[in-house]
């Protein structure tokens, strides 16, 4: 068994005295691992960080086998994103979001937001607005979308400015006026799509993590036995950190 595709570093873990194992999200083989002889060695350390694109060539026996990794690298970010806290702890959680995948099942929307997001992580307020809409591919991805698009009771399509949480639908300003205090906030750049990209505020991102992380902590890591991880609070808390404001709660 042998094929060739693009990846994205997601971790590395020694295997042996000289090897690792490599845990790439590939753009057509999903979420997938293999061991690299010599990967423990100072040589192949800059190409195995997390972030970093490769071309793989993995070569196994038997597809189920965990097979050998032939990586060349053709985008190394790790030195850039290891420059700032907020891009450390970014990656990391990307990293555990994207674990949450089903292994060797390719999702390729995935692969290129995850790719398109990791190469727009320099400024911290963006890279928080592409986290939050990562967070929101992967609830859609793992089946849980949110209907950000219609107003839940009267499937009106304007003036959405809130989100059930109990449904996860948005809710329009006329709708929900009589239980706004039961309502989330619906940020605007995520209720105006990619046209609103830039038009996002400190509360913006506040009201965003609320939305993502109640739905992905319901939905799909207590169910899992599971929490946010450190790497998300300390993404959030570099980010409010370097434009100087208190925590995003």
């Amino acid at each position: 068994m042998e094929w060739t595709d693009e990846g994205i570093v997601l971790g590395v873990r020694r295997h042996g005295e000289s090897s690792a194992i490599v845990e790439l999200l590939t753009r057509e083989h999903g979420r997938h691992l293999g061991l690299v002889r010599g990967g423990a060695g100072s040589r192949m350390r800059p190409l195995l960080q997390p972030g970093n694109s490769v071309t793989a060539v993995w070569r196994a026996r038997l597809d189920e086998h965990l097979g050998m990794y032939a990586l060349e690298g053709t985008r190394l970010r790790a030195a850039t994103l290891l420059a700032s806290s907020h891009a450390v702890y970014g990656v990391t959680h990307l990293a555990a979001l994207a674990r949450l995948l089903p292994e060797r099942d390719p999702h390729e929307d995935i692969y290129e937001m995850l790719q398109g997001t990791l190469d727009d992580f320099d400024d911290a307020g963006i890279a928080a607005v592409h986290l939050i809409r990562f967070e929101l591919a992967m609830l859609t991805e793992l089946g849980f979308g949110l209907d950000l698009e219609n107003c839940a009771a009267t499937g009106e399509t304007t003036d959405l400015i809130y989100v059930s949480p109990k449904s996860g639908g948005a809710v329009s300003r006329a709708a929900g006026e009589p239980w706004r205090d039961r309502l989330l906030p619906l940020p605007a750049f995520l209720r105006e799509g990619e046209g609103g990209a830039n038009s996002w505020s400190e509360q913006d991102l506040r009201d965003g993590f609320t939305i993502t992380g109640l739905f992905l902590l319901r939905h799909v890591l207590e169910p899992r036995g599971q929490g946010h991880s450190d790497a998300r609070d300390g993404f959030i808390n570099a980010v409010t950190r370097r434009r100087g404001r208190t925590a995003i709660p």
